[in-house]
């Protein structure tokens, strides 16, 4: 039981805010402290799927409102375009990625993107909300989003990089993020099943795996819930700090 509250709590914090969960992940299994398995993965994913659309139930339903009746389809389409390379990639190079998975690229991952946040964030101009966000920049999110494929990149971390490189400022960038976790973790959730076995995966019992899903749901909506109240007031500093921290401290185990 403790060993799922740890791995909830990983993957519910680290999912929404700029640090890896994979990354997170990993590196808790290559220390030893957990162990995970691909039924309980998808859902501890599933968990924060919920979360985010509990929180954002009302814009989710704006959205959609607005595409149906109002002829405004610009954010769905956005979150569209930005979508599809991420898709194409992990049906295609899942296996390559997941050939990334070692202690030292994690460290150096954490640290390269942690330092291109904090540049980002710092010198980006803050102009813009969503509605000026074009299908290009979209397009340019969405293959940014890639890279969170590669454990220790961040989904959250790098999408709201390049948002913010496109000059949006922090609290639409973090919004456009989590709006678009919601196909990418439907997505994770489905491929992790059948990368799986196609059915032929080892679910934990049926009492730990309500409490994974409702643990990391609960968890996952306080950490959105953080992010966006600090966005609107603080920059994304505390998140560069900790990745940089994070990867040297890894680095500094592994070679002494």
């Amino acid at each position: 039981m403790f060993s799922l509250f740890v791995l909830s709590l990983i993957q519910s914090v680290t999912e929404f805010l700029p640090v890896s969960s994979s990354g997170h992940l990993y590196l808790l299994h290559f220390f030893g402290i957990s162990e995970q398995s691909i039924g309980l993965d998808a859902l501890l994913h599933l968990g924060t799927l919920f979360a985010v659309l509990v929180y954002f139930s009302k814009d989710i339903y704006k959205i959609i409102f607005s595409a149906l009746f109002k002829k405004d389809k610009q954010l769905l389409m956005n979150l569209v375009i930005a979508t599809i390379p991420v898709f194409l990639a992990g049906a295609l190079l899942f296996h390559f990625f997941m050939g990334m998975r070692h202690p030292v690229f994690v460290a150096l991952n954490s640290i390269f993107w942690g330092i291109v946040l904090w540049l980002v964030d710092k010198y980006a101009p803050k102009e813009k909300t969503l509605k000026k966000l074009d299908f290009r920049g979209a397009f340019v999110i969405g293959c940014a989003q890639v890279l969170s494929l590669i454990p220790g990149t961040s989904r959250s971390g790098i999408t709201m990089t390049c948002a913010r490189a496109l000059g949006v400022n922090r609290t639409e960038s973090a919004r456009f993020s989590m709006l678009l976790s919601v196909p990418t973790i439907m997505a994770a959730v489905v491929y992790i099943l059948y990368q799986g076995g196609k059915g032929a995966v080892q679910m934990p019992g049926w009492h730990l795996g309500i409490a994974a899903v409702l643990l990391t749901m609960f968890m996952g909506f306080l950490t959105i819930s953080f992010l966006m109240r600090w966005v609107k007031k603080s920059s994304f500093g505390i998140f560069a700090v900790y990745r940089i921290l994070l990867g040297l401290f890894v680095l500094f185990y592994i070679i002494f």
